[in-house]
Order: structure tokens, then sequence, then C-alpha cells
């Protein structure tokens, strides 16, 4: 694998054709029985997501080694299914029941709500199956299995944060609210991006507490920016349906902080994220400018 340029553009292109790439190896074919259920997990996994995932464990990655290490592109493949499986169950009529993701029809919408939900737990269970066969010292594998399955758990987790948001819609949003909903629903599994990619390039322990750091830091950045492109951009160029947010009545970074000031807290957090990554040097500018890329973002 080549390494890859800190040009944020080319550096994305290239770590998300290394993970299209591993997710078509990775994947079964449309061809392989039960049919249905591998056209509904490769509808939703190819339908044009950025895979930011992916190039932040890749980043993370070069950051720790100085290039990305063989085989970091089956990480990074894990993660993304991970990611579509949480997209598809949070699109269901029960959640947020959206018929729009990444500008095509959701997988329910597509498939049927049965096998919507059987292809978000497929996606999962495959990616934990990856993750088992990294090529990797069997502490290290066992130390990513751990992280991840806690990032997409209910304590301070993915899963977790989806309850949280459900149960929070309709209410008086909280700064407190809010800051725990984000840092688990979306920040979580971003984190784990970051830190596990570290973690396959060998990092210490002192590594991982600042990829941990930077991690946190970005994945909230992050969620404060879709929050924000929720109520900004038209769905045409958001992918999903935009307005979603202030229908449910969502707790959301704007709703409790206005525009103006979730923009400016974005951007501090990324600037906090960078000062985790100082005694990296060069080695972190890919990663520095994927974050920066994430708050940026117009979609």
């Amino acid at each position: 694998m080549m390494s890859m340029s800190t040009d944020v553009k080319s550096l994305i292109q290239e770590g998300a054709e290394l993970t299209d790439r591993a997710l078509e190896a990775l994947i079964p074919s449309v061809e392989t029985v039960p049919a249905s259920i591998h056209g509904a997990m490769r509808h939703s996994t190819f339908a044009g997501g950025k895979r930011l995932r992916p190039v932040l464990a890749m980043q993370a990655a070069v950051t720790i080694a100085g290039a990305p290490p063989k085989g970091i592109e089956k990480l990074g493949a894990a993660l993304e299914m991970l990611h579509t499986y949480s997209l598809i169950h949070d699109d269901l009529p029960a959640l947020d029941n959206d018929d729009l993701r990444r500008g095509k029809p959701t997988c329910h919408v597509a498939f049927g709500e049965a096998i919507a939900i059987l292809a978000g737990d497929a996606l999962q269970t495959r990616a934990f199956e990856v993750l088992a066969g990294l090529e990797l010292p069997p502490a290290a594998t066992v130390q990513i299995i751990g992280l991840v399955a806690n990032a997409v758990g209910t304590v301070e987790g993915m899963i977790g944060g989806q309850v949280l948001d459900l149960e929070s819609e309709h209410l008086k949003p909280t700064p407190e609210l809010v800051e725990a909903i984000h840092r688990a629903k979306t920040g979580a599994l971003i984190r784990v991006s970051v830190v596990a990619g570290g973690v396959y390039a060998g990092a210490t322990p002192d590594d991982v507490a600042r990829l941990d750091t930077f991690g946190r830091k970005a994945g909230l950045a992050f969620q404060i920016v879709d929050d924000v492109l929720d109520m900004t951009v038209d769905s045409a160029h958001l992918g999903k349906t935009a307005g979603k947010d202030q229908a449910t009545q969502k707790a959301t970074w704007p709703a409790v902080f206005g525009i103006e000031q979730s923009q400016r807290d974005a951007a501090s957090l990324i600037d906090e994220a960078f000062a985790a990554l100082a005694p990296y040097g060069g080695r972190a500018d890919g990663l520095k400018s994927v974050a920066r890329y994430l708050v940026e973002r117009k979609n």
C-alpha cells in the first residue's frame, strides 16, 4: 500500500477505494444464498458513503507507524460495516423512520423492514468476524475487539446513545443531555476508529490515550456539524432527509446553543483535538486533515 498524500480529497478517495475493495471481498455476493440478505447488505454498504471512519483508522495508523500497515483496510472495512449497520437500524420505522440515506432509498424501503433488520444484524456479526481474523498479535486483536464492542454497546456507546436520542424526543434539551447523546451515538464509533487504527499500528498506552482524546473531540465536532447541516442544507445536498431533527424535536447542539455558537464549538474542539497530536509532528498531518474536513464538509 502506498503512503497517502495529506491533500484531504485524494487522501479520502484513496482510503475509500482501499476500503471498498476490502468490503467487496468480505461481504458475500448477491449470488450467495440467501441472496436477499446479501443484496440488502450490499445496497446499504455501497450506497456512496465517504468511508470517513476507515480513513480515520488508516491515518491514525500512519500517525503511529509513519506509513499504513499491511492489512489496515480490513480493519477499516469492519468499521464501515458497523457504521452501515447502525444507519440501517437508525432509519427503520421504529426509530427515525427515514426513507432516504446517502441519496438513495433506505434499506427497509428497498428490501422491506424484516430484511433490513436482518441486514443490519448480519453486517454487525460479519464485522466482528473480520476483526477476529485480523493478522495481528493475539493481544492486539483482542484489544481492538474489546474497544469496538464497547463503542457499539450501551454504556457510552452507539446503542446507548441511540436510546438516549429516542427517549429525549419532544423533551427540552439540556447541554448535558445533548453532549451525552452525541459522544455516544456518533462520537463513540469515530473515537474507536482512531484508537483501533493506532492499536493496529502498535500504539503504546500513552499513544492510545492521546488518540482517544483526539477521537473524542473530533467525534463530538463531527456530530455538531451534522446537526448544523441538518438545519441549513437541503435533502438533495445532504443525502438524507433534511430537517428531521427539528421535525422530531431531537436534542441537538444548535437547539441548545444556536447555529453560530455550534460552528464555533466545532472549530474549537478540532483545535483541542490537534493539540493531543503534537508529539507526532508531521506524521499526524493526514489525521489532522481528515479531522478538519469533518467540520468543513457541506454534506
